[in-house]
């Protein structure tokens, strides 16, 4: 038996996240995209290090010097992708990223692209900085969702100034191929467009694949693009807090730094020890996590088409999030509110996600083969009784 399925839920509810603190009494966590596994024996050991020798004070500088090193050999290892370590800056997380890079290249009132559905700090960012979304349209297609560029570039306004991407994309799944960024990047050529994408899910793709980094496009994309990544989802880290941000050159660097470090907030010595160690120790580990992980991804693919024919599902390209259209079903007041009451199963709501996520819902797979399955169980057992009660589903329809 794997060692990730050695996990149960009554020790997951024992910890403090955010995903399993919610999760009382027999409620199971399937909503933030924290993965349930043990953490990587080196991150461990590092980070057992560091506590053993009290090294708990301030970190080496505000601008380290080691990570955008490591940062940059592992763009070149794994994706051919040539990164300038003096063109790397080290931050919180990839939410401050994206707030400073709108607050630098945008003004109040000026419309955003932004992916829809889309990770909800997205939106949650333009509200707070009162921009204008422009909605890059995800739609449902054989095999998976697809931008309608048609429908894109007909939305476009003279007060267009950036392109926000996901991608891999948060919550669908979706690894653009690069025929796809390639005509993102015409448009934002075009109309002269600044480029932030999102690629934290870049080590989370899966067989068949391939995650190509919108910077490497062309050296014209690479100019005007600020990408934004970090180890947490991959390396299951979230809570130590560490992002790199990438610029294409130096002007759009210093644009993007005019917000003072010491308001930006400093860096976490624990974040930093176990980034480097994720990057350059532990690469047996996720890709023993990617395996698993591909194979919980195939179990939901085959229980939804078995169990669920009216969900509209395609099996992610990447990441550990299943995102299915319960549309069908009419669940109230809300998929996510549905399940919670009626299966003790927390998910994503899929109205977070934006307008175009309404009667949807997120569910994380990243947990053991075995509370996966009940997770799935309960929502199965919840429908067929919303089905006997006679109200409106695919069975009484």
């Amino acid at each position: 038996m794997s060692r990730l399925d050695s996990i149960d839920a009554q020790t997951l509810r024992r910890r403090r996240s955010a995903k399993w603190s919610v999760a009382s009494g027999d409620m199971i966590a399937a909503s933030v995209a924290d993965m349930d596994f043990p953490v990587a024996p080196a991150i461990a050991e590092v980070l057992s290090q560091m506590i053993d020798a009290d090294d708990l004070g301030y970190p080496p500088g505000q601008t380290p010097a080691g990570l955008p090193t490591v940062f940059a050999h592992r763009m070149h290892e794994r994706f051919a992708w040539d990164v300038d370590p003096e063109r790397v800056e080290v931050m919180t997380d990839v939410v401050q990223g994206l707030y400073l890079a709108i607050g630098a290249f945008s003004r109040e009132g000026d419309a955003l692209v932004t992916p829809s559905p889309v990770y909800p700090p997205f939106l949650d960012a333009l509200r707070a900085t009162r921009r204008v979304p422009v909605w890059k349209r995800y739609e449902p297609a054989a095999g998976g969702y697809r931008i309608d560029f048609d429908r894109l570039r007909a939305e476009l306004t003279p007060r267009t100034r950036m392109l926000l991407v996901c991608n891999p994309h948060n919550p669908t799944g979706r690894v653009l191929a690069e025929r796809e960024l390639e005509e993102l990047a015409g448009i934002a050529l075009a109309r002269d467009l600044v480029i932030v994408s999102d690629e934290i899910h870049a080590d989370l793709v899966y067989t068949g694949a391939r995650h190509v980094p919108f910077a490497k496009i062309l050296p014209e994309i690479s100019a005007r693009t600020i990408t934004l990544t970090s180890a947490t989802k991959a390396f299951n880290i979230a809570g130590l807090r560490c992002a790199v941000a990438v610029f294409g050159s130096e002007e759009m660097q210093r644009r993007f730094s005019h917000v003072d470090r010491h308001i930006r907030g400093g860096l976490g010595s624990f974040g930093l020890a176990a980034t480097e160690a994720a990057w350059t120790r532990c690469q047996d580990w996720q890709d023993e996590v990617l395996r698993y992980l591909e194979g919980n991804r195939d179990f939901v693919a085959d229980f939804v088409r078995r169990q669920w024919p009216q969900v509209v599902h395609a099996a992610p390209e990447a990441t550990y999030l299943s995102w299915l259209d319960f549309r069908a079903y009419a669940l109230e007041p809300t998929p996510c509110a549905f399940f919670r009451e009626h299966a003790h199963v927390l998910l994503a709501a899929g109205e977070d996600f934006g307008e175009a996520g309404c009667g949807f819902a997120r569910v994380n797979f990243a947990t053991s083969r075995a509370i996966l399955a009940e997770v799935l169980e309960r929502m199965d057992r919840a429908l067929a009784r919303h089905a006997r009660r006679g109200a409106h589903s695919p069975a009484a329809s």
